[in-house]
């Protein structure tokens, strides 16, 4: 079965980091660029962040950036997603994405470019 697993989620005060995971099962993460994107209650599913599979080139959407680096691993056939300076406002799920474009294009916020999805994993962030 081919899938996305993520881990690393958990529960952070503010300022906190945390590392999120994304492996591949039965999938080869190098012939995909990888999207994070995340769903907080009540809202839709918004893009985070994408590398792309070739020079691994990064987009972040406004929200992040200078706040969180994603990075892949092609040998271990994983992405990864490092947030830091965390707030309350990035409490959400967050899921990674494949899809078979070699790189990360203005519109990677459109779920439909999506071939494959994980399930996601929790981020709380509480005082």
């Amino acid at each position: 079965q081919l899938r996305l697993v993520e881990s690393g989620g958990g529960s952070v005060q503010p300022g906190g980091s945390l590392r999120l995971s994304c492996a591949g099962s039965g999938l080869t993460l190098a012939t995909y660029a990888i999207t994070w994107f995340r769903q907080a209650p009540g809202v839709g599913r918004q893009a985070v962040s994408c590398i792309g599979n070739t020079d691994a080139s990064a987009i972040y959407a406004d929200s992040v950036k200078g706040r969180f680096t994603i990075s892949r691993d092609n040998a271990k056939n994983t992405v990864y997603l490092q947030i830091s300076g965390l707030k309350s406002d990035d409490t959400a799920v967050y899921y990674c994405a494949a899809t078979p474009r070699t790189g990360c294009y203005a519109d990677y916020g459109q779920l439909r470019l999506y071939d494959y999805w994980g399930r996601g994993t929790q981020v709380t962030v509480s005082s």
